[in-house]
């Protein structure tokens, strides 16, 4: 009832290749898919760098820790070295 129907859609159609024109219609789907194709693109190359920024935090962290780990070794080494004389 208050839908639209599958005539409508083409005489909608038809007016606006009257207006606009392909050559005009074709430039702008052309336009548009790029556009679309492009934000992909982005979204796709943003998550592994999401990812890549990850796991160079958790490296980090991982090195941090280990160097704190041999400080407290060379900590005890010497107080060990101490103790002995």
């Amino acid at each position: 009832m208050g839908g639209i129907s599958i005539w409508q859609l083409l005489i909608i159609a038809l007016i606006i290749v009257l207006l606009f024109g392909t050559k005009k219609l074709r430039g702008i789907g052309g336009d548009l898919g790029s556009a679309v194709k492009g934000f992909k693109k982005a979204i796709s190359d943003d998550e592994p760098t999401a990812k890549k920024d990850a796991t160079v935090d958790a490296d980090a962290d991982f090195d941090q820790k280990k160097l704190a780990e041999q400080q407290g070794d060379q900590a005890q080494k010497s107080q060990k070295d101490k103790e002995q004389v």
